[in-house]
């Protein structure tokens, strides 16, 4: 199977940021897969019923950040 590496970066307010989490976790709930957009074309891929969660939050003087990483 050939990789697939996508990252999107984009400025948002808290609202829109919780939305797209919600959207992303309902996903997960719903359809046991995730899908998303990528240079038009719409990529899907499944997601087992267990996974491996892992949350790092790290808080400094320069800025703060949350990081949430689903593996399986």
């Amino acid at each position: 199977m050939d990789l697939i590496d996508f990252e999107n970066e984009q400025t948002l307010g808290r609202e829109e940021a919780a939305a797209k989490l919600r959207e992303l976790a309902d996903q997960l709930a719903r359809h046991n897969q995730i899908s998303f957009r990528d240079k038009g074309l719409k990529t899907t891929v499944p997601v087992p019923d267990q996974v491996t969660m892992s949350i790092e939050v790290e808080v400094g003087s320069d800025g703060s950040e949350i990081e949430v990483e689903i593996s399986w």
